[in-house]
């Protein structure tokens, strides 16, 4: 599993961001394009991706990308 990877699949869920924009330490809750739908989506991309299910209080606990990778690496199956 690498960030360059994980960003890419974070960044197509992202509308209207233009690719390049997030970077490890984007702290991603504070992008204009942020909204509740998009923890969802982030949600669910995560679990289609990785399968690993995080709840909305694993999300909310991450600030920038560099913290939810290394959360979803954790329990990434091996």
């Amino acid at each position: 599993m690498h960030l360059d990877t994980f960003i890419a699949h974070i960044e197509e869920e992202f509308d209207g961001l233009p690719k390049g924009t997030i970077t490890g330490d984007t702290a991603f809750r504070k992008l204009d394009v942020w909204s509740s739908m998009m923890a969802l989506i982030l949600i669910a991309r995560i679990d289609s991706e990785y399968s690993v299910n995080l709840t909305a209080e694993e999300l909310a606990e991450a600030t920038t990308i560099n913290d939810l990778f290394d959360l979803v690496k954790t329990r990434v199956a091996v």
